[in-house]
């Protein structure tokens, strides 16, 4: 679509994120949360909603929920009611959801976003509710019947509804991603898209720019990553100012999202579709959250993502993208936090940490935790370096890769045994330049000549003499010595 179309209407963006709850059991029973079970497993009379059973509401999925609106400034509601959710649909065993309708226990916060631009952007949260899952409906290819796995069904889940302060995909993406930092730093969800685990849908309406209410809503369903999300957003604008364009009606419906082709197809009419018929659900009785409650769960949070960020940028003085890489994964901001209480040379942790070991664990698809070295190693490694015992080069191609295959030295105790450590030795290091400038005689006469930039050359082939040893700094001072003598 052409630019100059686009640019009068406003797009008008707000996301439902789903979180599952890393809790043991589930929502309302002590059957087992457990992601990849057997089919149909972890199930009992309680999660099928058999006659006579009773729920019991799991206090941990509270203090989770209780967690993520503290870390989105959220207000804390005291007393939590619930409320049945009536509709059918063939994975919900109960013929109805237990959920919370109008007492949310997380109400009036913001997350704040960084756009690609380094801008900060605030985006109301409207509420936070806490629900259980239904099941999952799997269609195999090429059969007509339906098979259904009801071991998700009463999973604990959050659901985050954001205000419509969303205004294109790229602000989607980094509110999306802010609410997944959070839930992994918070340990209360695993942030995974793929399996399920966090699920996102949608509501988008575009209006003229010198409109004063906001368009027809679309919600739009089924993105299962983040990159999915930005391009259904993007396509659904597209479509709906294409619609009002040719001077048609925008239905208020919900939609897929088809990730093959990219586009989104029409699935129900909201309009049409039932009540909902919430009334208080009659087996639970109230939550009641008291301020100790309250209070001990607040001094329970951990340090999170901006808080990170902002102690990197400020205290350590790091750049926006070199704190942006290092709060993107809450086991690397850990890492890291801990690596710059043993160095004083921030900036040099951080390209260890972004380089060679985000390589290392890249190349061999770990994690943090499987990571071999300790931030006593790496804050040794660093010390080596700024002490001018071992030149960064050797340190990284030679001293981190021995560690790492014998995690049990010390830095200090590898480079001596392994050779590295620099030669500092003056009366060594002057006969090692005497015998590099002895060798290049005609090069030696260029640089008296004028030629100063053989200085490199020089210092390439004495280091070449050192094996990557000799002291820069004073290997510099003394080649210079000689040359201009």
């Amino acid at each position: 679509m052409d630019d100059s179309i686009k640019s009068k209407y406003q797009p008008v963006i707000g996301l439902e994120v789903h979180a599952q709850l890393l809790t043991r059991s589930k929502m309302y029973s002590s059957d087992e949360n457990e992601y990849g079970a057997l089919p149909n497993n972890n199930l009992s009379v309680i999660t099928l909603g058999h006659p006579g059973t009773l729920p019991r509401v799991n206090y941990s999925a509270v203090e989770f929920a209780m967690k993520m609106g503290l870390a989105t400034n959220c207000h804390i509601r005291r007393d939590n009611l619930f409320a049945r959710k009536n509709y059918f649909y063939p994975d919900l065993p109960k013929g109805y959801q237990i959920t919370q309708d109008k007492t949310p226990i997380c109400h009036d916060g913001h997350v704040d976003i960084r756009l690609g631009d380094g801008s900060v952007k605030k985006i109301g949260v409207t509420r936070i509710h806490m629900e259980e899952d239904a099941g999952k409906s799997m269609h195999l290819a090429g059969e007509v019947e339906t098979l259904v796995d009801l071991n998700r069904a009463g999973v604990p889940l959050i659901e985050i509804v954001s205000e419509p302060d969303i205004r294109n995909a790229e602000e989607a993406y980094a509110y999306l991603a802010e609410i997944k930092k959070l839930v992994e730093y918070l340990g209360i969800c695993d942030g995974n898209m793929e399996e399920g685990s966090l699920r996102c849908d949608a509501n988008i309406s575009v209006m003229r720019k010198d409109a004063t209410e906001f368009g027809v809503k679309v919600e739009v369903k089924n993105m299962n990553s983040f990159r999915n999300v930005q391009r259904a957003i993007e396509y659904e604008i597209e479509r709906q100012i294409a619609l009002v364009e040719a001077g048609e009606i925008i239905d208020s419906e919900t939609r897929g999202f088809d990730a093959a082709t990219g586009t989104t197809n029409g699935q129900r009419s909201k309009e049409t579709m039932n009540d909902y018929r919430y009334f208080p659900e009659p087996d639970l009785p109230p939550v009641i959250i008291s301020d100790e409650w309250l209070h001990r769960v607040q001094a329970e949070l951990p340090a999170l993502p901006q808080q990170l960020y902002a102690r990197f940028t400020g205290e350590l003085g790091l750049s926006d993208y070199d704190a942006t890489v290092l709060t993107a994964e809450k086991e690397v901001a850990l890492y890291f936090d801990e690596l710059t209480r043993l160095t004083p040379n921030a900036k040099a942790a951080a390209n260890w940490v972004t380089g060679p070991v985000k390589a290392y664990l890249n190349e061999r698809a770990l994690t943090l935790d499987q990571f071999p070295l300790t931030t006593q190693h790496l804050a040794d490694i660093i010390g080596l370096i700024d002490d001018n015992k071992v030149g960064h080069s050797v340190a990284s191609k030679q001293l981190f890769p021995f560690l790492l295959e014998n995690p049990t030295h010390t830095a200090a105790a590898a480079a001596e045994a392994q050779g590295l450590l620099q030669q500092s030795d003056a009366g060594a290091l002057e006969a090692m330049i005497q015998q590099v400038l002895d060798a290049n005689p005609a090069k030696v006469a260029e640089y008296r000549a004028g030629k100063k930039s053989l200085t490199g050359m020089f210092m390439g082939e004495l280091m070449k003499l050192t094996g990557g040893k000799a002291d820069p700094k004073m290997a510099n001072q003394l080649l210079r010595q000689k040359l201009d003598a």
